[in-house]
């Protein structure tokens, strides 16, 4: 049995903020003190893990300088990435770091891996060390939602009830949140708002650009709108933990585990031209899990567990190191 006390835990951090948030969600999760570790990628990081191996290789000089001895107990990480530095870690720990991977990283190395936690909607084939998820682990634990909810809760308290968060995502390396979907979006988001007498707290990121600018367009109810870039603090974790019910663009797995952390209706806005397959398996199964609904215009009242993936993952570390 390992002594609490005893672990020297990082996490790595990148530059990813979907990455970011899984990672810290597991460590939070976990119960334990850990360090942070910033990641900043060199132009070699673009290579595939294949041709990287175990290497500090694909970070810059700074980010290295900041690895050193004494080396981790345990090395929580997300994304294809962060793989080769987690791996080089273990490696110049002789083998003794514990190395808990969210995402999959490639065949490559897999073996060096204590945990590997990867979504179900990604097609792997069974291994010792994989464990399947729904969604991703996130940061939007109940205490973290009731803490966002005091700091938020007077900024929207003139606002009409019930309120309804509007999380929008945008355009991804391979589908484009385009001027058409945006505005389908706010139309249908108002249409709930006005149906129910209620208002709209609005949320974009820096992928929606342009399209943002045709969903303001059709909102026409009373709203909160936070705008990526705008100064002041963000109050997406507001949003999420205050709002009677939750729309969410299905453009990030990300955000829809984040919006099913809630109890309240969750709606998944995923047109086809939107959607890659992937995402498409996920919306199905949080559909089949009743933790959301598709956005087709119909609204009722619901309720769901919350889901956090960070927590299954937390206890599998557990079990597996003997904490």
């Amino acid at each position: 049995m390992t002594e609490k006390s005893d672990l020297l835990i990082w996490a790595l951090i990148d530059d990813r903020a979907g990455n970011k948030s899984q990672c810290l969600g597991v460590a939070e999760a976990l119960g334990l003190a850990f360090q942070t570790r910033a990641l900043e990628y060199a132009a070699a990081a673009a290579l595939p893990n294949i041709a990287l191996g175990a290497t500090f290789k694909g970070l810059s000089e700074s980010a290295r300088l900041a690895l050193a001895p004494p080396w981790p107990d345990m090395v929580i990480s997300a994304g294809r990435r962060t793989a080769p530095v987690a791996r080089n870690i273990k490696k110049l720990n002789g083998g003794k770091t514990f190395l808990a991977q969210i995402m999959y990283p490639g065949d490559l190395g897999v073996g060096d891996f204590g945990l590997i936690a990867a979504p179900s909607h990604d097609p792997l084939r069974e291994r010792p060390n994989l464990m399947t998820i729904t969604g991703a682990p996130h940061q939007a634990t109940a205490a973290a939602l009731e803490k966002a909810a005091g700091e938020w809760r007077a900024a929207f308290k003139d606002l009409p009830r019930p309120w309804t968060a509007l999380m929008v995502g945008g355009s991804t390396k391979r589908r484009v949140f385009t001027k058409e979907m945006a505005r389908e979006l706010g139309r249908i988001a108002n249409m709930r708002a006005k149906m129910l007498e209620g208002s709209l707290l609005v949320s974009t990121s820096r992928r929606s650009e342009d399209a943002a600018e045709a969903l303001f367009a059709e909102i026409t109810r009373p709203s909160h709108i936070y705008k990526w870039g705008d100064e002041g603090g963000n109050p997406y974790l507001g949003y999420l933990a205050l709002a009677d019910a939750v729309i969410v663009t299905g453009d990030s797995v990300s955000m829809c585990s984040e919006a099913c952390a809630t109890t309240g209706p969750v709606y998944i806005f995923a047109p086809k031209k939107l959607t890659v397959a992937k995402h498409g398996h996920l919306h199905r199964e949080l559909y089949e899990l009743g933790h959301a609904r598709p956005l087709d215009g119909t609204f009722t009242a619901w309720k769901h567990p919350p889901l956090n993936a960070a927590l299954a993952i937390a206890a599998e570390i557990r079990a597996r190191m003997g904490i």
